[in-house]
């Protein structure tokens, strides 16, 4: 099933970004609205957003993969594509975590 990229979309947060009142914003195309949750707001798990295009919903996590998607049609900043370099090249995120888990915690002096 192929995404539409350029079908209106309505973009929800469950909390608000700082200093912003902004809890709904709608968006001519879906593209914006990814661009718009992804560079802006950097963090969209952080907000609890969610994207509503048609009949469709999609979580954070969705919505970070439809802009990472290469059928992606707008521009990417350059940083937010040096970000998504830098996780590829770290590796999966449950392995770093299983690492830093496993070490040895220092020892309280008191």
């Amino acid at each position: 099933m192929s995404f539409d990229y350029n079908a209106p979309a309505e973009l929800f947060l469950s909390k608000r970004a700082k200093d912003s009142r902004i809890k709904y914003r709608r968006f001519a195309t879906a593209a914006e609205a990814l661009r718009y949750a992804v560079e802006e707001l950097r963090t969209p798990q952080a907000f609890g957003a969610w994207l509503d295009v048609g009949d469709e919903r999609f979580n954070s996590i969705e919505i970070q993969r439809l802009y990472d998607a290469d059928d992606y049609p707008l521009r990417k900043s350059q940083e937010t594509e040096r970000t998504r370099v830098s996780r590829t090249e770290r590796g999966p995120p449950s392995k770093q975590n299983s690492e830093v888990r496993d070490r040895p915690r220092p020892s309280k002096k008191r």
